[in-house]
């Protein structure tokens, strides 16, 4: 399967470079993945399509302020650090920049607190990183770090916690579960109220998600690995929402990675508690084991999150549903507007 096979012509300006002031404020298309019948919504409508009984599944990671800079200690020449991932203890993996200057050896002074040597190099250019510092590491990053937006966001974000969920609990993630972003705690109330049941998984999102696929075949692409973890309480739920014929959406493509991983693992369908590290790469052929539903932003051009969503709902209707949001103007990307799949 060809990677050009999900490419299409997305204008410059759709791509979104701020929040809304209202985080309910975007559209909301809908793609009914049976028929391929696309309509127009505002978010709040989103309720309209959930039953009683169905269950809404959310990523509660939080973004760490992940984006260092600093100073290489031997030339005084400007260094930067993006954290992907913590390792173990004080070692994280990260990318770098001037990726040619910094090698291993290297030592970066970020403050008097805070300075970090490079051990290794890993794999697609990141570095393995070894920070020293004085304090307690958490309460300097969110001192000293920035919030690692996408590289397509040229806007500086006036308030960090918009690119934070209102329900974000377990920090660790280099990116924002974005689907997440549109609702507050009003909403999820209301929906709550109509016998909708909100569950939360845990899915550290990785820069991999931004990375554009170098080969031309779909199925030679090697997908990076992401920390999740899924209680007990959760595959419960979703046990009983199963057994009761009621539907789970997945509200964002890290859900629903989460989901059909935890699924992968427990053939007989009863889902139990479960942590560990997802490669699952999701693309039309793939067989849902747990989800029936989707809630996501628009996606880039030849990502591997087009095709997930097309695997969900065949390639011909979401690339009809593109053209849709592109004609009618919808606002792509992280601050973008959303879509459901059900």
């Amino acid at each position: 399967m060809n990677v050009n096979l999900y490419d299409f012509e997305l204008p410059e300006q759709l791509i979104a470079q701020t929040p809304l002031l209202d985080r309910t404020a975007s559209r909301l298309l809908t793609l009914n993945k049976e028929s391929g019948e696309v309509n127009h919504h505002t978010f709040p409508d989103i309720i309209d399509f959930l039953q009683p009984g169905d269950t809404l599944v959310l990523n509660d990671t939080r973004v760490l302020p992940a984006r260092l800079f600093g100073t290489k200690e031997d030339t005084g020449a400007k260094a930067e650090v993006l954290l992907l991932k913590n390792v173990e203890g004080d070692r994280w993996e990260a990318l770098v920049k001037p990726g040619k200057k910094l090698k291993a050896g290297s030592v970066i002074v970020f403050s008097d607190e805070l300075r970090a040597v490079i051990d290794e190099e890993g794999e697609m250019g990141a570095r393995l990183l070894t920070f020293s510092y004085d304090g307690i590491f958490q309460e300097i990053l969110d001192r000293l770090g920035e919030m690692p937006l996408p590289p397509y966001i040229r806007e500086t974000l006036d308030d960090r916690e918009r690119y934070q969920t209102v329900y974000a609990k377990h920090e660790g993630s280099a990116a924002a579960p974005t689907a997440g972003l549109h609702f507050t705690e009003e909403l999820l109330n209301r929906i709550r109220d109509k016998g909708v049941n909100v569950a939360f998984i845990t899915l550290h999102v990785g820069l991999g998600t931004f990375r554009p696929m170098s080969v031309d075949n779909v199925e030679e692409h090697v997908m990076h690995e992401e920390y999740y973890s899924l209680s007990q309480e959760t595959a419960d739920l979703i046990n009983e929402t199963k057994k009761r014929g009621n539907r789970i959406f997945a509200v964002g493509t890290t859900s629903c990675r989460t989901l059909e991983t935890v699924g992968s693992k427990f053939e007989d369908g009863q889902l139990q508690e479960s942590s560990g590290w997802t490669k699952i790469f999701i693309y039309p052929g793939y067989t849902f084991k747990v989800i029936d539903g989707m809630l996501t932003n628009f996606h880039l051009p030849k990502s591997t999150l087009v095709m997930l969503v097309s695997a969900l709902a065949g390639r011909e209707q979401i690339m009809h549903a593109y053209e849709e949001a592109i004609k009618e103007q919808y606002r792509f990307f992280s601050f973008g507007d959303a879509m459901l799949i059900y």
